[in-house]
């Protein structure tokens, strides 16, 4: 039986900046709309990391299940390292996206956008099939996809909408900036793991484009988020905060392109959750003090 402390490390605390960092965004944007809103930011914090969390344990599960973690280098898996049962781990996802569709339910009832319902039902299915089921789109190299859509454009634009309306231009150029840079979050990590992911077969984007291909996209997806905090900063000076979070990017992109591997990552992933928060609450000051509809 696993302890409290393994079912902990097992939830992955450190990819949680992925679920804080829409959400600063988001309320960031609807903040400089003229909307304070607590509550409402309070319950897409609760939806995200719920999610974030039920995710982590739904890929430990179904990566357990299929042998791909038998064999890791990062944080411990629960059923691959068997500390836990498959079928408890798989509980704990199921009792994570049921608090996410709680509270889901809870912020749209307030906000009255009830289409959000049928979003919701998406990230809750798009969180589980990541690896889970038959064909895992993860395993098919589309989880950048689904984490820019789901962590970036739905994170950052479903708080927007559930608190202050509408999102202008610059709400969505901070959910693209997110989104490009929680995709380098799994970039990094998937960086970590091609050797292992080859021989079990998981097909993930970075075993396809090899080593050094990844690193260059991993590369552009933490500068472009830059580039686009120098474009908005033309059309609000505020903006222009998120350049605060340069130097934690430069180191980054120093480790990574100078062949930062193996555990060398783990370090790397740690870090670029950080950038992704450091950026996104640069950024969220930037929208609350300068937002233009």
């Amino acid at each position: 039986m696993a302890t409290l402390a393994q079912w902990i490390e097992g939830a992955r605390p450190r990819t949680l900046p992925t679920a804080v960092a829409p959400v600063l965004v988001g309320t960031g944007a609807a903040l400089g709309a003229g909307t304070i809103a607590p509550g409402h930011a309070v319950l897409a914090l609760i939806v995200a990391v719920a999610l974030v969390i039920a995710v982590n344990f739904a890929n430990d599960y179904s990566d357990g299940i299929r042998g791909t973690d038998d064999d890791r280098v990062g944080p411990l898996r629960l059923v691959g390292s068997r500390v836990a049962a498959p079928a408890t781990v798989r509980t704990a996802a199921l009792i994570g996206f049921a608090i996410a569709g709680l509270a889901g339910l809870t912020l749209v009832s307030l906000s009255r956008q009830w289409w959000l319902i049928a979003v919701g039902a998406v990230c809750i299915a798009g969180a589980w099939f990541y690896t889970g089921g038959k064909r895992p789109y993860g395993y098919a190299g589309l989880g950048e996809v689904a984490v820019f859509v789901f962590f970036g454009l739905v994170g950052v634009l479903g708080t927007v909408i559930t608190q202050s309306g509408a999102p202008g231009p610059l709400a969505i150029i901070g959910a693209v900036g997110v989104g490009l840079l929680t995709c380098a979050v799994l970039v990094a990590n998937n960086l970590r793991d091609i050797p292992t992911d080859e021989v079990a077969g998981k097909r993930t984007l970075a075993v396809l484009l090899g080593d050094t291909d990844t690193r260059r996209l991993y590369a552009a997806l933490v500068v472009l988020p830059f580039v686009l905090t120098a474009l908005s900063g033309l059309r609000s000076l505020p903006m222009l905060l998120g350049l605060l979070a340069l130097p934690l990017a430069i180191a980054q992109l120093r480790r990574v392109l100078g062949g930062a591997d193996g555990r060398k990552l783990i370090r790397v992933l740690r870090d670029t959750g950080l950038l992704l928060l450091a950026w996104s609450a640069a950024t969220a000051v930037g929208l609350a003090l300068g937002f233009v509809a």
